[in-house]
């Protein structure tokens, strides 16, 4: 039996290692979520609060027999804790209140993304990053310049969500499950969301024959807008179940494989002949991080929606200084 623990715990640890910086809703979501697919061997969640992120992990744990997953959960209030991970998922930072827009938050949390960065680079140096904090891009971006890790280790967690969000609302119409339809959300995590109509289908039919033109388009606008729904609904503190659950999403498809389609904010790199700079784009994922950036047949008008996303997020990045 001994032998047999041995092995067992042998093969536990030669599973990566997962950290979340950030204990609020969205850290400790996207933590349990890692957790629960027992991909991994140890999930580190990293909060400043003390106490916080060490309870939260032991009360997860404490449901892992009730689930029946063996990632170890530990937390902790410092980043030397990030030591060994794999993957970084970024969820630290002041959430949206009513009101407020993602870009009203670019100066305080650019503060905490930069610190966390510079932890990130002592302490995970070889880690894949995913960027959670609004807003995304800038925070993406600087994520990737503070950590001076290479474009395709530092992606931002939003295409995925965005998607989600409006799959979900096209399932609202009963013409097909969420997992039934199939679109996908580019260009930026706000006000320049992109999505290709062209593309999107429902149970494989075309969801512009399904719907009408007016109706889909108020359905992309609810989409682009459905994170500041929430808050209003709220309150009090932002969306956290579906912007976890992407998160953990990507991290999990990084470490199968399969190189399955998502959205994700990378850098450009030209692509879609649009400008340099970090933007929602049709990427596949391996263990490595972003593995390519997908050209997907786009009409012209979608493409110029595309174009002018990436104008407006480069204009943005370039105030950060």
């Amino acid at each position: 039996m001994r032998v047999q623990d041995n092995l067992q715990d042998a093969a536990q640890e030669k599973r990566p290692r997962a950290a979340v910086i950030g204990a609020g809703h969205v850290g400790a979501v996207t933590a349990l979520r890692l957790a629960e697919t027992s991909l991994f061997s140890r999930v580190v969640l990293v909060d400043i609060v003390p106490g916080l992120a060490a309870g939260l992990a032991l009360d997860m744990w404490h449901s892992a027999g009730l689930r029946g997953f063996t990632t170890r959960i530990e937390g902790s209030t410092d980043l030397s804790a990030l030591e060994g991970a794999s993957y970084v998922i970024m969820t630290a930072g002041r959430p949206r209140q009513p009101g407020m827009s993602r870009t009203d938050l670019t100066g305080v949390n650019a503060e905490i993304v930069g610190g966390v960065a510079d932890g990130i680079r002592r302490h995970a140096p070889n880690s894949v990053v995913v960027v959670v904090t609004n807003p995304l891009e800038e925070m993406t971006h600087l994520m990737a310049k503070r950590t001076g890790f290479p474009s395709n280790r530092v992606i931002g967690m939003a295409g995925v969500l965005d998607s989600a969000r409006f799959c979900s609302l096209i399932a609202l119409e009963g013409v097909a499950r969420p997992q039934d339809v199939n679109a996908i959300a580019l260009g930026s995590h706000g006000a320049e969301m992109v999505i290709p109509l062209s593309l999107a289908t429902a149970n494989g039919r075309p969801l512009e024959d399904l719907i009408a033109k007016d109706r889909l388009a108020a359905i992309v606008e609810r989409a682009r807008d459905s994170g500041a729904e929430v808050v209003k609904l709220l309150q009090k503190g932002s969306a956290y179940f579906s912007p976890a659950e992407s998160a953990a999403s990507m991290v999990a498809a990084m470490v199968r494989g399969g190189g399955s389609l998502i959205a994700a904010c990378v850098q450009s790199g030209g692509a879609y002949g649009v400008a340099d700079t970090r933007i929602g784009l049709p990427v596949r994922l391996d263990a490595n991080g972003m593995k390519e950036i997908v050209k997907l047949p786009l009409r012209p008008d979608e493409q110029m929606a595309l174009a002018e996303a990436a104008r407006s997020i480069a204009k943005r990045i370039s105030e950060l200084g």
